[in-house]
């Protein structure tokens, strides 16, 4: 009988899902109809995509709303993502997006997720670009498989018609390119319609060339520049030239939560979103100091309940990059968060420096105590989030930014 529900229920959820996502698209007037939808899809980058794009546009002179992890924007006015969802449910994206209408907003650029996908949360909304950033392994327990991952991020790509905007980098980006278009634009480093060559980055800044463009950022690391180029493809397809996308993403200079420096001197504090063993890696490589400055970090695993497989590996690469690791809280949810951290500590090899701290903001004080001139603190998972989320619903509010600015206040 248990299964005969669970199989019922399984066949009747697209269903529900699709219906009341149309459901709420009728009763705000299908709103999406009237602006330009741009969909950012993806395992990474997508919320810096989000915001390089919707800046540039903003400097091309359009009126623009956008929303996903960072939070929602309509023209001026913004209000943080406490929703714990990236895309949030039906009736409040097609409220989101009559507002944006009611605003006179010509485009809207959104974050849209395997998730939000896989519960047709995108029905009713009439997308008419289609950005696809890249493709690693996350959420595999809740799809079932890297592949069912993928193919729900495909959605986005079978819905919309009018523009994709594809990674040309990334080992799947065939199987984005398979469904038709009027228009599809590649990015990517030395390859792609839009590509950077002179690539030079750092921890801090990054630069590269677009055609004859030269494009400075004054955010560090390779995958910034991964992000500029898509947001770059995706604003030549509405006529914006590549010097006008670069003059603006030049002037970008923070991007919240995501290789944020709270401090530069005499040690560096930076806060960052990574949360899949492929962005740790990418960011312990950028930010990691000469020798004899050290790497000190702050470690959890974000979403008790899920992706269970990538603690130990979140060991292993801290182990492999950092002097000092301090392992702590994130968000459990429903799990016991010291089977958590003990997941990861299984993974960091024996010898490493490890302290378990389990209470975040003392973790965070604790890694900053450590640090000395040249060193270089980063905590990580939580990014701009403003909660952690635990038992039964609970959401405790929390800055990860706050309170590394309050451990460094005299």
């Amino acid at each position: 009988m248990k299964s005969l529900l669970r199989r019922m229920k399984t066949a009747i959820a697209p269903w529900y899902h699709g219906s009341v996502a149309h459901l709420a698209a009728w009763y705000y007037g299908y709103p999406s109809r009237r602006m330009k939808v741009i969909g950012v899809t993806g395992t990474k980058g997508k919320s810096t995509v989000v915001l390089m794009l919707a800046h540039i546009l903003e400097a091309a002179g359009h009126r623009v709303a956008s929303i996903g992890s960072l939070g929602t924007r309509i023209g001026s006015q913004s209000w943080p993502n406490t929703l714990k969802m990236t895309m949030p449910g039906r009736f409040y994206l097609q409220r989101f997006l009559a507002r944006a209408r009611e605003a006179q907003c010509e485009y809207v650029v959104m974050e849209v997720t395997s998730e939000g996908l896989a519960q047709n949360r995108h029905y009713g909304v009439s997308f008419d670009c289609a950005v696809f950033t890249n493709l690693h392994p996350e959420h595999i327990e809740s799809h079932g498989s890297l592949d069912r991952y993928r193919e729900a991020k495909e959605k986005l790509f079978a819905v919309t018609t009018g523009v994709h905007v594809i990674n040309a980098n990334d080992a799947v980006s065939e199987s984005f390119a398979q469904y038709p278009a009027q228009r599809t634009i590649f990015f990517g480093i030395d390859r792609g319609d839009i590509r950077a060559s002179h690539v030079s980055v750092n921890a801090h800044t990054a630069s590269f060339q677009v055609f004859d463009t030269q494009c400075s950022l004054q955010l560090g690391g390779r995958f910034m520049v991964m992000n500029a180029l898509a947001a770059i493809a995706t604003a030549a397809m509405y006529d914006i030239d590549v010097p006008t996308s670069c003059a603006a993403l030049g002037a970008l200079a923070v991007v919240p939560g995501r290789m944020q420096y709270i401090q530069r001197q005499p040690f560096s504090v930076v806060v960052d979103y990574a949360h899949t063993p492929d962005s740790l890696r990418a960011v312990y490589e950028t930010l990691k100091p000469q020798k004899p400055s050290r790497l000190i970090v702050v470690l959890g695993a974000a979403g008790g309940g899920r992706d269970t497989w990538k603690r130990s590996q979140f060991g292993v690469i801290a182990g492999e990059h950092a002097s000092e690791i301090v392992l702590t809280n994130e968000d459990p949810y429903d799990e016991d968060p010291d089977a958590i951290v003990h997941a990861i500590h299984a993974g960091i090899p024996a010898g490493a420096s490890v302290r378990v701290i389990m209470d975040r903001g003392q973790a965070i004080r604790a890694a900053i105590r450590l640090a000395q001139t040249g060193d270089v603190v980063v905590i990580t998972g939580k990014g701009s989030e403003t909660s952690i989320a635990g038992p039964h619903g609970l959401r405790v509010p929390w800055s990860d930014v706050e309170t590394a600015q309050q451990a460094l206040r005299p």
